[in-house]
């Protein structure tokens, strides 16, 4: 029973302002994060000119930078539980702000790759260690809500981010310099800024935030582990396979990847096949599917209220995200565009609440390392999309379509989906265990 006596009006006046306090300077880092991750997209056709690297040797470029952020996702996310997320979301900033910038240094292939891969290491444990940040501040109702406001982030970046690269490549010669290392150059510093910008301003944890008091803090903590059960499941990082909800999450939330890599790496190209147009032209033309997208993360995760309705949302975003592809790929260019925009729509329907369902099974260092488990498998299919779309448009000479691959991956993953349950799996509460299977 509570020894905390608190209104839900109060309750929820807090939460409104954690949001205000953590949510949008979190989703900033975000945005400076997937500026500086997908930016390589519209330097794609100049690295091609300039130093003759190959769609393929791209493709497979751009897709090294998640093997090695798997790799090291899950003891990043361990170190961020020990440490702190203060200290460790900056040194995270910092080291990948400063391998941005360096890739406007490379000179082929092979320190291409090397960047590529340097990048996915410094990035590592991001995502799911804000994932698990906020699973400090909010209740399990409320965390798909976050969640989908902090993936807002990567909207912005494209929205921002597509133009701010059609006007940096169109500098091309200033300085001595190729337009798209001016890009990589100017997108790479704000994530060191902002580093220092964390390293004051956000909290560890509620009972360390200076705006929080001890009674709100007691209470929020209380609510948590009633959400977790009077015996919290004790998960090591070994046995999350053992459980096949997360695998199943994993599956779902690896082709979902597949998908938004694919296109986020090679949507420049897309929109380039229609058409003579200049880099500012294309830049503001692929803004539109992340505009779209901005708006699905505002308005769709915030539904995910039950175990429930998660689960539809997922499947129908990937069933509408295929619909999408699938409509740009064999319609015309305008009729195509507006294909992609609604595939945009719910881009974040998936990442903002499939990590519930995983979320609600594991607890402790176990919860800290599921979580970039998740992650790290999942965001291996930011290897592989860019990676077939690369093979594919070598091999027909259509930046598209690898896409056809994409489709039938997403309404596999949206039949799955609807398996997906939450609930902690426990093996001393047989009754607890038949109604987790319920829901």
């Amino acid at each position: 029973m509570s020894t905390v006596a608190r209104t839900d009006e109060q309750r929820r006046e807090f939460s409104k302002r954690a949001f205000r306090r953590i949510v949008p300077l979190l989703c900033l880092v975000y945005v400076v994060s997937f500026l500086d991750r997908t930016n390589i997209g519209f330097a794609k056709d100049r690295l091609q000119a300039d130093l003759g690297i190959s769609a393929a040797a791209y493709g497979l470029g751009a897709g090294l930078f998640f093997l090695t952020y798997a790799l090291l996702e899950v003891p990043s996310n361990l170190v961020l539980r020990k440490v702190g997320a203060r200290w460790w979301i900056a040194r995270i900033m910092i080291t990948w702000g400063l391998l941005s910038a360096a890739t406007a240094f490379v000179r082929g292939e092979v320190s291409f790759y090397v960047l590529r891969l340097l990048l996915g290491a410094a990035e590592a444990g991001l995502f799911p260690g804000v994932i698990l940040y906020f699973t400090y501040w909010f209740t399990r109702a409320e965390r798909a809500k976050a969640n989908g406001y902090f993936l807002l982030g990567a909207s912005i970046a494209n929205i921002v981010g597509s133009p701010l690269a059609g006007a940096l490549l169109s500098i091309d010669g200033a300085g001595g310099l190729h337009g798209w290392q001016w890009l990589f150059l100017a997108e790479g510093a704000p994530a060191v800024v902002l580093a220092f910008v964390i390293l004051r301003v956000l909290p560890d944890s509620p009972a360390r935030a200076s705006w929080v008091s001890a009674e709100e803090a007691r209470d929020l903590q209380e609510r948590l582990d009633a959400e977790a059960g009077p015996e919290p499941a004790r998960h090591p990082v070994r046995q999350v396979l053992r459980d096949p909800q997360i695998v199943l999450a994993i599956v779902v939330y690896f082709c979902h990847q597949v998908a938004i890599y694919a296109v986020a790496y090679f949507l420049p190209g897309i929109i380039g096949r229609s058409g003579s147009l200049s880099p500012l032209q294309t830049g503001l033309l692929a803004m539109l599917p992340w505009l779209a997208s901005g708006i699905g993360a505002l308005v769709l995760p915030r539904l995910a209220t039950t175990a429930a309705r998660a689960r539809l949302l997922i499947a129908i975003a990937l069933l509408v995200m295929a619909g999408g592809f699938l409509v740009g790929l064999v319609a015309g260019p305008v009729l195509g565009l507006v294909g992609l925009c609604g595939s945009g729509f719910v881009f974040w329907c998936v990442n903002s609440t499939i990590f519930t369902f995983p979320s609600s099974r594991l607890a402790g260092a176990a919860l800290a390392g599921g979580l970039a488990f998740v992650n790290s498998c999942g965001i291996l299919g930011g290897f592989a999309g860019p990676y077939l779309m690369g093979l594919a448009e070598n091999s027909t000479g259509d930046p598209a379509s690898g896409l056809w691959i994409v489709v039938v991956l997403l309404v596999l993953a949206a039949a799955l989906a609807m398996a997906l349950r939450q609930g902690a799996a426990r093996k001393a509460d047989p009754a607890r265990r038949e109604s987790d299977l319920r829901k």
